[in-house]
């Protein structure tokens, strides 16, 4: 890739996505990627005018998405007015950006947080590949996004970002021995504002992450969906009412729950997570030896989450997307509930998460997605529009 040396890894920075844009390796046809999709270390990608409801979901192998797609279509929808995509359906949307990678660059996908905290399941299809959301080195081709609405139907648009891409040169990693030792210098956990000490990190390939089940004062911990809730436009902003989709989870005596079998809950980590601007991060899968459950359908954490140019930000704690499976499971309080991986960045970001883009969940204290109405309360707590109190 021009402008990389030679031997050179890592995650590309806001700048060098544009410099790829600008070179043809990310493209939209004739029609200009809009500058405001390029973050920190990621690209948002935006739907395209047509959406494909299917029987399943699959991967096409040797082949091209469009041809093992074809036989699987059961609808088309148009997206230029806005469609709704009902729950439990898989959904396959040709994405407006495709790739033209060099040798030597890489590039892999996730749910952007909005989207994992409405309970939407994504993941990107590219032709000839047998994995979802890695995309090959040197790949040239369409992108395709599956789309399943597990708890709410959902209204969606052409030019909606529900996914962010990532482009890596060479191996990007933090070992263990790594992580530690940038912890050291740089404290990338605290808890209660402090920084984690080093002897009570646990390091498996990342860093692992907790649950707050204490929650506030009246012991709430998080949301439940609810069911049979109406319809929700993923483009509509603050606009929708607490109350017409998510219940309030109380803790137990012990700071623990029960989570109920397939339902969606969304909850806060005990720790907050500061990324520098040499680093990205990201949410990797949970091990299934661990129990029956699935946590953080969201991933990416760019340069700047939980961090501030002045120190004085100690991390962001993450929102949590956790679902039990086939049997009712207990967590409690400081329960290991996911992990986090780091990465190397290319060059530091000419911009950061937080206010150089605008972010929605820099130093958040609750768990809910930008699309629900919310006020501020005294001293300083969010409130619904009018009555439900989140947190303080």
């Amino acid at each position: 890739m021009r402008g990389v040396p030679e031997g050179a890894r890592g995650v590309l920075p806001s700048q060098h996505i544009r410099e790829a844009i600008a070179a043809g390796y990310i493209h939209a046809g004739s029609e200009k990627i809009p500058d405001d999709r390029v973050q920190p270390a990621s690209l948002d990608l935006r739907l395209g005018p047509r959406a494909f409801r299917l029987r399943c979901s699959f991967l096409p192998g040797a082949e091209t998405v469009d041809r093992k797609m074809r036989p699987l279509i059961i609808d088309e929808l148009d997206l230029r007015g806005g469609a709704v995509l009902e729950p439990n359906r898989p959904y396959l949307i040709p994405l407006a950006e495709r790739l033209a990678l060099p040798e030597g660059l890489r590039a892999k996908t996730n749910p952007k947080s909005s989207t994992g905290r409405l309970d939407v399941f994504t993941r990107v299809v590219t032709d000839g590949s047998y994995r979802f959301d890695e995309i090959a080195d040197g790949y040239r081709g369409p992108l395709y996004l599956e789309v399943v609405p597990l708890s709410f139907a959902v209204q969606v648009e052409e030019g909606l970002s529900l996914n962010q891409l990532r482009l890596i040169v060479g191996r990007a990693p933090l070992t263990d021995a790594e992580l530690l030792a940038e912890h050291r210098v740089s404290p990338l956990l605290f808890r209660n504002g402090q920084p984690v000490s080093a002897d009570d990190l646990a390091l498996a390939d990342g860093l692992f992450l907790s649950l707050d089940l204490r929650g506030d004062k009246r012991g709430n911990v998080g949301f439940r969906a609810k069911l049979n809730t109406p319809g929700l436009d993923m483009s509509a902003i603050g606009s929708h009412r607490v109350d017409d989709y998510w219940e309030r989870v109380t803790s137990e005596e012990r700071a623990r729950i029960v989570l109920d079998p397939e339902r969606f809950y969304l909850l806060l980590s005990e720790e907050s997570v500061r990324v520098p601007p040499t680093l990205a991060a990201e949410m990797t899968a949970f091990d299934p030896t661990s129990g029956e459950l699935r946590t953080h359908y969201a991933g990416f954490f760019d340069p700047g989450f939980g961090y501030a140019r002045d120190g004085l930000l100690l991390g962001s704690r993450a929102a949590l997307e956790v679902r039990a499976h086939d049997v009712p499971f207990m967590i409690e309080q400081g329960q290991g509930v996911c992990k986090l991986t780091f990465e190397r960045m290319l060059a530091e970001p000419d911009e950061l998460y937080g206010d150089d883009v605008g972010s929605n969940y820099q130093g958040q204290v609750q768990t809910l997605s930008k699309h629900f109405r919310t006020v501020r309360g005294a001293a300083g707590s969010v409130v619904d529009d009018p009555q439900l109190e989140l947190f303080a």
